[in-house]
């Protein structure tokens, strides 16, 4: 092809940065005559350090700084985690590509001094860092007993506190702990069925502008479709339940089988202290990934998430 040029923005910690410089990589490989360069921008999320994610309630923390530079035209496209991308897009942007995820799964870091490496086998009373409502939740609905904390900042930030303090341990997700060479910090792997995962974790989104055939062309490569199908299921179900980081929700969306694959989805919605929590499972052709996680967010609906997203989001009317 044509020499071209690609400008990519991104948050500007030590994952970000990561995210931003795999996708420069990977054009680079596919196109070595493209001029890729990096801006770092900073979001309302990364100023925003000394309130629960939960407190400020607000959509695009991390990605609504980064969408203006794009859409005012000083980047070409934007890479994100794509749990942090909002379901509903601004105007004139689209997603350009789902990239090949990583494992979807959250991970438990014990405190140095822990001995013990297990999230669940923790004694009552230990202190599990979380900043995510949806760990908490799910957390609490195993073992009520434990205590959570709120834990905010990047992942230097976050080994930093957790060193430095008298919590038995945090949960990350365990994709962002791989891509940093943090393995040796876990102490378990969490199975899906104890906790599910954020809608979206595990991938890199990179984010275009509707009408740039250029950038749309360069990105779509790194598109990978599995990936592509299950977030579209994940999203959906998200949009139709609720959007934010007020409500605990998670799903899990992948391909099952071989010749015959299909489409499946887990999914779970939970009071704040995890003293209720609704889940299920949804199957479905992949060509109908929407309707998958629609139809399923549905099914958690009728089965009492709905009672639990209104009280919620009343207690939120009231605060």
């Amino acid at each position: 092809m044509k020499s071209s040029t690609l400008r990519i923005g991104t948050r500007g910690s030590a994952l970000a940065l990561w995210q931003a410089h795999w996708v420069e990589a990977e054009i680079r490989k596919r196109f070595p005559r493209c001029d890729v360069t990096i801006d770092v921008i900073r979001t309302t999320g990364d100023r925003v350090l000394d309130s629960p994610l939960s407190s400020i309630g607000d959509r695009g923390l991390f990605t609504r700084e980064i969408e203006r530079a794009l859409l005012e035209g000083r980047i070409d496209c934007a890479v994100h985690s794509l749990k942090d991308l909002p379901t509903a897009l601004p105007e004139g942007l689209v997603l350009g590509a789902a990239c090949r995820r990583e494992d979807v799964r959250d991970a438990f870091i014990p405190h140095p001094a822990n001995p013990v490496r297990t999230l669940l086998d923790q004694p009552a009373g230990t202190v599990i860092a979380t900043g995510s409502l949806r760990r908490k939740s799910q957390i609490l609905a195993r073992r009520p007993d434990l205590r959570t904390v709120d834990i905010r900042g990047n992942l230097n930030t976050r080994m930093e506190k957790l060193r430095a303090s008298d919590w038995g341990g945090m949960v990350l997700a365990f994709a962002g702990i791989r891509r940093l060479g943090w393995e040796e910090s876990v102490g378990e792997i969490i199975p899906t069925d104890v906790v599910l995962p954020a809608v979206g974790q595990g991938a890199i989104g990179v984010e275009v502008r509707a009408g740039d055939k250029a950038t749309l062309a360069l990105v779509r490569v790194l598109d990978h479709a599995p990936t592509a199908t299950a977030v579209t299921a994940e999203r959906a179900l998200l949009a139709l339940l609720e959007e934010g980081c007020q409500i605990p929700i998670g799903a899990y969306a992948r391909i099952e089988g071989d010749a015959a694959a299909v489409l499946a989805i887990d999914a779970m919605v939970a009071s704040l202290d995890g003293s209720t929590v609704i889940r299920g499972k949804n199957r479905g052709r992949q060509s109908d990934a929407a309707a998958c996680g629609e139809d399923l967010g549905r099914t958690l609906i009728a089965g009492g998430a709905g009672r639990i997203l209104d009280d919620i989001r009343r207690a939120g009317e009231r605060s």
